[in-house]
């Protein structure tokens, strides 16, 4: 069935904002701010760095259950998401002003930019169910990561030829392209009408996270789901976020390199969304996201013993395929296990998880970069993570959490 226009205005800003994370997050500004901006200082750029990331994950952590009520009861999703998204938009340009040494400015604007970002996600993922339907939420949230990847290509592609001369007009580029692409989403994509009643978001929050933990307890599929996804988004969002870090200072791999390292990634994370989307509708989708996992877990390991640049070139096509294929399971699964008249509310919670797990993962990756000296032993720890979530998602019966998800009565 041909997607809905709202469904294509949905995906495209997952074109447009991809590029954030990719250059902003993963590629060229993380290893800019590690080596350039705080270069200089003691403890070393790579942990403020990650205090910069686990500030702002912090921060988006706190907002999420509030801003999850805004999205479902002020009617005003679509709103919400182009004000944290032009948000992102304005920081990531002003970063252009920051230079060598000026890591205090760098670390405001980036955590602004970067807080505003998660925070849009909140209202970005609240559209899924409206969008799609039980039998294509699979196909359209891989499609969302497919589209994604593609635009994170082009922007790196577009960064390229700026980074060796004039690197810091990169930021505003990845501002501007955030701003052009979402506009298609502003266009095409329809938020269902309705009323919106007073109430009080910070008390509907507090309520919203009780009621969850109090019915989670009963459905245990969906419980386990959540604590597989809290581990292996350790994982995940630390690969991310000191990726280009890693091949930097291990390999001296200069911006340029990084960046084709990085298209490639992008290349293989586009086919491992598009297919594990779709193995995920005609197969299975923890069988589909187990496999991710396992995929991880040899990304992982191979990271620790690589011992090239063109080693890790290598290493990058499979990273890409466990970023594309996992991203995209992870928000079908619990599209699955969810109630559909609960899932925003549940959305919430899950997008709750994946912050104080994103929060976790860089901090750990800083204290033991810091305390041994050595990135390939943060980067093996990750490892932990990732058999972890790979044991519990494994402790979930998914065909008992869809059939709970259908008849559970919530009172």
């Amino acid at each position: 069935m041909k997607p809905s226009r709202s469904a294509v205005g949905w995906m495209f800003y997952d074109f447009a904002n991809s590029s954030f994370v990719t250059v902003m997050v993963t590629v060229v500004f993380s290893v800019f701010f590690a080596n350039v901006v705080a270069g200089d200082r003691a403890q070393g750029g790579e942990y403020y760095w990650s205090l910069a990331i686990s500030i702002s994950m912090t921060l988006a952590a706190i907002a999420a259950p509030i801003l999850g009520a805004m999205a479902d009861y002020s009617r005003s999703k679509k709103k919400f998401l182009f004000g944290f998204t032009w948000l992102t938009v304005t920081a990531t340009a002003l970063l252009y002003f920051v230079g060598k040494g000026d890591f205090v400015l760098g670390m405001v604007l980036f955590i602004i930019a970067n807080t505003s970002f998660n925070s849009a996600l909140v209202f970005y993922d609240a559209f899924l169910p409206e969008v799609s339907t039980p039998e294509t939420i699979g196909k359209i949230s891989g499609y969302g990561w497919g589209l994604g990847y593609i635009g994170g290509l082009v922007s790196l592609a577009v960064s390229l030829p700026l980074v060796k001369n004039h690197i810091r007009w990169v930021w505003p580029m990845i501002g501007a392209h955030m701003f052009l692409f979402s506009l298609l989403t502003f266009f095409l994509l329809k938020e269902k009408p309705g009323k919106a009643p007073k109430t009080n978001y910070f008390k509907v929050a507090l309520g919203r996270i009780s009621f969850t933990m109090k019915h989670l307890k009963n459905m245990p599929d969906l419980l386990g789901y959540l604590l597989s996804y809290f581990f292996y988004n350790v994982g995940i969002y630390t690969v991310i976020a000191f990726a280009a870090i890693y091949g930097e200072n291990r390999f001296q791999m200069g911006q340029q390199s990084l960046i084709i390292f990085f298209i490639l990634a992008q290349l293989t994370s586009t086919l491992g969304a598009v297919v594990f989307g779709w193995i995920s509708d005609k197969l299975n989708v923890r069988f589909s996201l187990s496999f991710s996992l396992l995929v991880w877990i040899g990304v992982v390991v191979w990271a620790f013993f690589c011992g090239s640049a063109k080693e890790y070139y290598a290493l990058g096509f499979f990273a890409g395929l466990a970023i594309g294929s996992s991203q995209a399971n992870s928000r079908t699964m619990l599209s699955i296990l969810t109630p559909l008249d609960r899932q925003a509310e549940f959305f919430g919670f899950y997008t709750l998880v994946g912050r104080i797990s994103s929060v976790i993962g860089p901090f750990v990756y800083g204290q033991v970069t810091l305390l041994s000296g050595k990135q390939s032993y943060a980067i093996i720890s990750l490892g932990i993570f990732f058999v972890l979530g790979w044991i519990l998602l494994h402790r979930v019966n998914l065909e008992r959490g869809k059939a709970l998800g259908k008849s559970y009565v919530f009172k």
